[in-house]
């Protein structure tokens, strides 16, 4: 995808690589953004959702007519207001499941499941509308744990779910939604020549992406049957496509304008209100709003799954791993799709392991269905391999990095799953680590320990789109489809920038409606930056053609005879600005629109290792972080004021899935602690000054060699700190999070 009249990476730039401040940083920290819950449409009415108070239930009946009676109330949506699905479609029985999820038909799944919503004139009104919505439920048995959840004899959540392998289809009800396994060489022979084997199991809790902002939706339609949705969303088209396949319209019928995000992680790649809020809007003939509840943000979204994973690691005494097994074990949640697959494609992925093999089970739980979070799935799997590894360099009296560099891969290195890595900088980013201040420094004082973990991500691409404006005064309007929630505004704008020749303070960007710019994929997956900076630079190039053609024919000249250096165009003597071409263009057919359409297939992977110091109370069981340093490959740092935040960020929330939060469930699949009181989240009083070392390995496949870089800083900290925690007291913790309570007990003092 990289164009060859784009600057390359190794060239002098001027505005890629600088430490620009973000330009929406003015309106976010002086409160003029504008968010989701903040939309306000004359003649709106509020929306709420009733949600099941049981794990698995079937609805025997639905009454909502004292609701519907209730002065003030103007709609009271079920499942029957959703269209008719064609019996006879072979997708049927996936659109049922997409529609169970938005309204419950026969059965909740889940503690939080929606049944019904409705739509009033004040929050009053509507929160006692939902207590007269009569629901006769027959409970049924419910199935938290996803180890019972595969045996014999569990509750089944779905009569139609068999479980899908390579084998086939399984022919009997099952909660294993799917399996698959993995091979590569002969694993037996490979054990077989380890002199140290190190196996544990290791397990992880459900942990919620806790963004601030919780999920809101504004619904309208107009007289002709148009509807508009202004949604808190990492994507979108997304949203569109989901609203359109649920409520049956056409796409052209629906504009989603996507608000400015108060953080995602991930948890909004999915829509879960929207097309209950315009169901609600249509039938009250009126504008809807619904803003979720910090409870129903815990119970009713999509948070990451709870795991149990099983490793297997041998190696010989002079340090090189000779074979690797893995059983992955992942809640999907009430529905399936965990992400089971990506924590087998990167779980293994740092290391060159000759044999090796990986199982993984999708598994259904009556939890709600698991959504991304910041590498979906791979932070379990990284703090199971990595803690392994640890162990075996402590095993074999090792370097814990130079077992690492000794075992890692290198370009052409296959992994377990197929995959080929291609264009990498692991062994940069472990040398890097080695020779960190942090880590030749002696850390003194008792109880005291150091650990380290390290991580690769593979990233992704996919579709964005660009369009670039000419002002007449050479100032530039860039519109992007691509949701921004990590300030890809400004990097977009930057690689624009950098092709046109401009200082960035000539280039304004805006996120556009989805009836505004091209096609965009959400953003996640570490693709913002990267794919849509594809976008544009061809979006710039674009620009640069036509204003070429317009210069030559001011000139009278060939346009193939007009040059484009350092902001100028240039034919022999002659020469005009951007800027003072930008001023003629209304005299030479008027605007000129730059687009870049792009599906990008080519994209680099990153690799990440963290350093972490801890002191442990032996008497109480309290993990103090005293000193954090992240090194990471960020190919071309397109802003590294930006990455540096994202590497800081992604380590912050690690810490927090090491050491404070998780659901707590009970039996009946009702979460204990569904608020930011009893969900413990990490506060500035728990982490340490995080301090970044970006390693730059470019990456050719992009125009200035970058790389995604958001996903990788989250997978290390908890093996860090379980390392980290052992090398202090002595003792291996093998279950997320961390808590007092759980290194006593591996102390051996409760």
């Amino acid at each position: 995808m990289s164009d060859k009249r784009t600057p390359a990476a190794t060239q002098e730039l001027s505005v890629v690589g600088t430490r620009a401040v973000r330009t929406d940083a003015a309106e976010k920290v002086t409160g003029r953004a504008r968010f989701a819950t903040d939309v306000q449409v004359p003649g709106m009415l509020v929306g709420r959702v009733l949600r099941s108070p049981h794990a698995h239930a079937r609805i025997l009946s639905l009454d909502t007519r004292r609701a519907e009676a209730l002065p003030g109330v103007f709609a009271v949506v079920t499942t029957a207001d959703l269209p008719p699905l064609d019996a006879g479609d072979a997708a049927a029985l996936e659109r049922q499941q997409a529609r169970d999820r938005v309204l419950a038909s026969d059965k909740v799944l889940y503690v939080g499941h929606p049944i019904a919503a409705v739509a009033a004139r004040t929050p009053t009104i509507a929160e006692a509308a939902l207590a007269l919505i009569d629901v006769t439920f027959e409970v049924l048995p419910a199935v938290v744990d996803v180890l019972e959840s595969m045996q014999p004899g569990a509750p089944i959540l779905h009569d139609h779910l068999r479980t899908r392998s390579l084998a086939g289809t399984g022919d009997a009800p099952t909660n294993v939604a799917s399996t698959f396994r993995q091979v590569k060489g002969d694993p037996e022979a490979g054990f077989a020549a380890a002199d140290v084997i190190v196996e544990r199991e290791l397990r992880t809790r459900t942990v919620h992406q806790g963004y601030l902002e919780p999920h809101a939706s504004t619904a309208v339609w107009d007289d002709h049957g148009h509807l508009t949705i202004y949604a808190t969303t990492q994507g979108s088209f997304a949203v569109r496509d989901h609203v359109t396949a649920l409520l049956d319209l056409p796409m052209s019928q629906v504009r989603v304008i996507p608000m400015e995000v108060g953080g995602a992680f991930g948890g909004k790649n999915s829509s879960f209100i929207d097309t209950v809020t315009a169901l609600l809007a249509r039938k009250a003939r009126r504008p809807v709003k619904v803003v979720m509840s910090r409870y129903e943000t815990f119970v009713g979204t999509g948070p990451s799954p709870g795991t149990v994973i099983r490793v297997k690691m041998g190696a010989t005494r002079e340090g090189m791993i000779t074979a690797a097994s893995a059983t992955l074990i992942y809640e999907a949640g009430a529905y399936p799709g965990s992400p089971v697959g990506s924590a087998a494609h990167v779980m293994f992925g740092p290391y060159d392991i000759p044999h090796g093999t990986i199982e993984g089970y999708d598994v259904v739980v009556n939890r709600p269905k698991v959504d991304s979070y910041r590498a979906p799935g791979a932070t379990p799997a990284c703090f199971a391999v990595e803690a392994v590894i640890n162990e075996l360099a402590d095993t074999l009296g090792l370097d814990p990095l130079a077992f690492r560099l000794r075992n890692s891969v290198r370009d052409g290195a296959e992994t377990i799953d197929g995959s080929v890595h291609r264009h990498i900088g692991a062994i940069e980013v472990l040398e890097a680590t080695q020779s960190h201040p942090h880590m030749i420094t002696p850390l003194d004082g008792p109880n005291r320990g150091r650990g380290v973990a390290h991580a690769f991500w593979g990233n992704w691409g996919a579709r964005s789109s660009v369009t670039l404006t000419v002002n007449p005064d050479g100032t530039v309007a860039l519109v992007t489809a691509s949701v921004d929630i990590t300030g890809t505004r400004t990097s977009t704008a930057m690689q624009a920038a950098e092709v046109l020749g401009l200082p960035l303070d000539r280039v304004r960007a805006t996120v556009g409606d989805t009836d505004a710019i091209g096609y965009a994929d959400v953003s996640a997956g570490s693709r913002t930056t990267v794919a849509t900076g594809h976008a544009a630079v061809r979006a710039a190039h674009d620009v640069i053609d036509q204003m070429r053609a317009r210069a030559a024919e001011i000139w009278e000249v060939d346009a193939a005879e007009v040059a484009f250096v350092n902001a100028t165009f240039r034919c022999g003597e002659r020469s005009l600005s951007f800027a003072e071409l930008a001023g003629l263009l209304p005299e030479t057919g008027n605007t000129v629109t730059g687009v870049g359409n792009v599906d990008v297939q080519d994209w680099g992977a990153s690799f990440g290792t963290h350093i972490v110091d801890v002191e442990v109370d032996p008497e109480t069981g309290k993990v103090t972080l005293l000193r954090y340093t992240v090194v990471q490959d960020v190919g071309r740092a397109i802003n590294p004021l930006q990455v540096e935040g994202q590497l800081q960020g992604g380590a912050a929330q690690g810490i927090g899935w090491a050491l404070f939060e998780g659901y707590d469930v009970d039996a009946q699949g009702r979460m204990r602690n569904p608020n930011l009181l009893d969900y413990k989240l990490p506060t500035t009083l728990d982490i340490p000054p995080i301090a970044t070392l970006l390693v730059e390995v470019p990456y050719p496949g992009h125009p200035f060699g970058a790389r995604g870089v958001g996903e990788v800083p989250i997978m290390p900290p908890p093996a860090a700190i379980a390392e980290a925690i052992y090398q202090a007291v002595g003792a291996r913790v093998y279950e997320l999070p961390m808590t007092p309570a759980r290194v006593l007990e591996a102390l051996g003092r409760i």
